[in-house]
């Protein structure tokens, strides 16, 4: 076991330095993500916010990244990607801090616009990194490519909930002040971008400037798109809100999610590590279908227990059923990049990148606006999280289904 861990990693040896910078910068990027992806909510709800109110205010972050990476997507297309990921590595941190001292200073009224300038800022860098990827990696090396820079929002979390989790029990500092040191080690990105100077963008005619061009195949992009959609709007409604789920149920604070949020990414790491050798055994079709529909079966569970938190199993159920849904989700993450990315062709890339993070993050705007809604109306957690079900086991269908299409396409 240990010998093929090892044998997996030295894979990874391989990848071209400059790749292996632009994903210690993304890592760094993750590390302020992931901070805040565990206990923001929990923060907010402790400065006297609703349920309702949270929602409404991370909803502006999607907002921001639905609205922009779309034409982000377009400009960046043939242009040199490294302004985008140092100003990226630059604001997301700075934007962060400020959050926090907006929060602790009761200033509600300029949050929508800070997590607006955080969706902008965020956006920046994550809509580069994939198609920088896809540029400047030999072909052989793009499973392991991508699936290192998926991971590294496992290992920022892992990070970050450590760090949360020591602090909280080693010292008096507040979750406030933790999210800010945590930001501030975010900047040490920025070295790792400042001597990159390897950049291939895929030069394009005039008319490509052209929004609609016949340079582009809206077609294919279309088609690879739609499975994301879905999967993205059920995704909103839970991701997000997750460790609300665990605060009120089963009243698992801060630094304890943290914790949790550290072993989870600790096995979504270690996951994503293994995409390459799972796609080279099972293929597109097993390696993305069974592992999603797993997690789909995990997360209905994981819903249920709602209704059993009196006893003293369901923590435990609930806790199995999360460390279990989020590494078999993730797994097919980058798979599903590689997957889409190769089915549209390289022309099409930067494009298709920007679109699928204005997808994710327009449909988790909405999906935050219809969690906040279903909240009002006094809908447990459990019945959204069964929304969030449905829709991923359609989605998990519309994969199957590209899957088929990429595979006619490749023998065509």
């Amino acid at each position: 076991m240990l010998n093929n861990f090892k044998k997996l990693i030295s894979n990874y040896k391989y990848l071209e330095p400059h790749i292996l910078s632009v994903i210690k910068a993304q890592f760094f990027v993750q590390i302020v993500g992931g901070a805040f992806f565990l206990i923001l909510n929990i923060f907010l709800a402790k400065n006297g916010f609703s349920d309702s109110e949270i929602a409404h205010f991370i909803s502006f972050r999607f907002l921001a990244v639905m609205l922009l990476a779309f034409p982000l997507g377009f400009f960046i297309k043939g242009k040199i990607l490294k302004p985008f990921l140092i100003i990226g590595s630059i604001g997301v941190p700075i934007v962060a801090i400020a959050v926090v001292m907006s929060i602790q200073n009761n200033f509600v009224d300029v949050l929508p616009f800070l997590f607006i300038s955080w969706g902008i800022l965020y956006t920046f860098f994550q809509v580069s990194v994939l198609p920088y990827i896809m540029r400047n990696t030999k072909e052989e090396n793009q499973s392991h490519a991508i699936a290192l820079s998926f991971a590294t929002n496992s290992f920022g979390m892992i990070l970050s909930g450590l760090l949360i989790f020591l602090f909280d029990n080693l010292t008096s500092i507040d979750n406030g002040q933790v999210l800010i040191i945590i930001s501030c080690i975010g900047f040490v990105g920025l070295r790792f971008l400042y001597s990159l100077n390897t950049d291939n963008p895929i030069k394009n005619k005039v008319e490509s400037k052209k929004l609609f061009s016949s340079s582009l195949d809206w077609l294919l992009i279309m088609k690879a798109t739609i499975p994301t959609l879905i999967i993205a709007i059920g995704a909103g409604l839970t991701i997000p809100f997750i460790n609300l789920f665990f605060f009120h149920n089963f009243l698992i604070d801060a630094s304890e999610f943290a914790l949790i949020g550290s072993c989870t990414s600790l096995l979504v790491a270690f996951s994503s590590l293994y995409v390459p050798k799972v796609k080279s055994r099972f293929g597109y079709k097993k390696g993305i279908t069974v592992s999603q529909s797993i997690a789909v079966f995990a997360l209905i569970v994981l819903a249920t227990t709602e209704f059993f938190t009196d006893y003293w199993f369901a923590l435990p159920i609930a806790l199995f059923c999360y460390l279990l849904r989020a590494p078999l989700m993730n797994l097919a993450a980058p798979m599903t990049s590689q997957l889409t990315m190769n089915y549209v062709g390289k022309n099409n890339q930067e494009m298709l990148s920007a679109i699928m993070a204005a997808i994710w993050s327009g449909s988790w705007y909405f999906s935050s606006q219809i969690f906040r809604y279903l909240i009002d109306l006094g809908y447990q957690y459990s019945y959204i999280f069964y929304l969030t079900a449905a829709l991923y086991s359609f989605g998990v269908f519309s994969y199957y289904l590209l899957i088929l299409s990429y595979e006619r396409k490749n023998l065509a």
